[in-house]
């Protein structure tokens, strides 16, 4: 599967997706995932960053009330459509720019830090990718990403739950199937039946990779990998979000932050 197929699947995805993650139907995102990224991002305020893979614009418009001057970045043009109309309504100054990772449009060292939110296990060719991202980093500069975790969800994953319905276990195999655009067909949990009787499934392109693959792109590129975080949702967030508890059992998400050496 090649970029321009990815884009063609996300631009279908982007209207529901849109419309269902503003509605709050993202509790992964909302409840858990975000806020753990946000807690591990280094201070941002007064720097130059680029959101890869920044959707319709909710987790920039984070960073960006950190206090960083914000680009965002997107294969998909629904989704940008849908995060400038935020940005005129309420104004951040965030840029909004069409493109993929594998040829990023900005100048070498354009950027202070690069984030992407549970983009680029979704993205053809990562080590490219990874190094568009080098290219872009000025010295000291950090890029910090979200993806699937890669032991905990490979290409196949499944909660094993008790009597009450209570995750207890994950099944996990085909870990080492590194597939190039393995489509995953899949709604947000909690979603009701009859809503999702309306609505086409996404169709997300998938491109796992094993966690000894993704050390070695990111070491690769000339990056120094300096954090890891395995977001766990809290008795009480588990409680008040029962989609989430089973993160209290392994793992979803790995967070990352990697950066490039001060003296290149």
């Amino acid at each position: 599967m090649d970029a321009q197929e990815v884009a063609a699947h996300w631009e279908s995805n982007a209207e529901t997706w849109t419309m269902l993650s503003r509605a709050g139907h993202d509790r992964y995102r909302d409840a858990l995932n975000t806020p753990a990224f946000l807690a591990m991002l280094p201070p941002v305020a007064g720097l130059k960053g680029l959101d890869l893979g920044c959707g319709e614009g909710t987790n920039t418009r984070s960073v960006a009330r950190l206090g960083a001057a914000m680009t965002g970045l997107d294969i998909a043009p629904t989704f940008l459509a849908h995060a400038r109309d935020v940005e005129r309504l309420d104004p951040l100054g965030i840029d909004y720019v069409l493109g993929d990772g594998l040829t990023l449009p900005f100048a070498d060292r354009s950027f202070d830090f690069v984030t992407a939110f549970m983009s680029m296990m979704d993205m053809v060719d990562q080590a490219a990718v990874l190094r568009e991202v080098a290219r872009l980093l000025r010295p000291g500069g950090f890029l910090q990403f979200s993806i699937l975790h890669p032991c905990f969800v490979p290409p196949t994953r499944r909660n094993i739950r008790d009597a009450e319905g209570t995750p207890v276990a994950v099944e996990v195999a085909d870990y080492f199937d590194e597939s190039d655009g393995r489509v995953e067909r899949w709604l947000f949990s909690g979603i009701s039946a009859e809503q999702q009787a309306t609505l086409t499934p996404f169709a997300v392109p998938r491109f796992h990779r094993t966690l000894s693959t993704w050390v070695a792109m990111i070491v690769g590129v000339g990056l120094t990998i300096e954090a890891f975080g395995e977001p766990m949702a809290s008795e009480a967030a588990a409680a008040a979000e029962p989609i989430v508890a089973d993160t209290r059992v392994a793992p979803i998400f790995l967070h990352v932050r990697a950066r490039l050496p001060k003296a290149l």
